[in-house]
């Protein structure tokens, strides 16, 4: 039996949700959840159903691999709101501290020092929040 559009379409939502939990985390996706309005939804669904359900379930690179680029690329936009969401993505995904550090030192060559030292504060406080970080 052939799946209708509505059926194909709640099935990549879906999809793209449980991907977003294992990545971002339950907390992260209730408080989503929560905020979710008629304003936006359109585009929560598009995030759900584009970035994590077609892009990070593709399999030539390791979700610690897009988390790692995700980073970088968010750090050269300079977008600190979605660093941050995405800081808790990578350290889920397994990268280290040591890692990250080392990605926002090779963005100061290609991002600059404001957009590194920024992304550098950013990934401090999360790290620390998430007991990764001494004092």
């Amino acid at each position: 039996m052939a799946t209708t559009p509505d059926e194909a379409h709640r099935t990549l939502r879906e999809q793209g949700r449980e991907v977003m939990t294992e990545v971002l985390g339950a907390p992260y996706v209730a408080r989503r959840d929560d905020s979710t309005n008629a304003f936006n939804a359109p585009v929560r669904r598009l995030s759900e159903e584009f970035a994590y359900a077609s892009l990070w379930t593709r399999g030539t690179l390791s979700r610690r691999e897009r988390s790692l680029i995700t980073l970088g690329m968010l750090c050269a936009l300079n977008r600190p709101h979605e660093l941050r969401i995405h800081l808790t993505g990578a350290i889920n995904n397994g990268c280290t501290a040591d890692e990250i550090r080392e990605l926002f030192t090779h963005a100061v060559a290609y991002c600059g020092f404001p957009a590194a030292i920024d992304a550098l504060r950013i990934a401090e406080e999360v790290l620390r929040e998430q007991g990764l970080l001494g004092t």
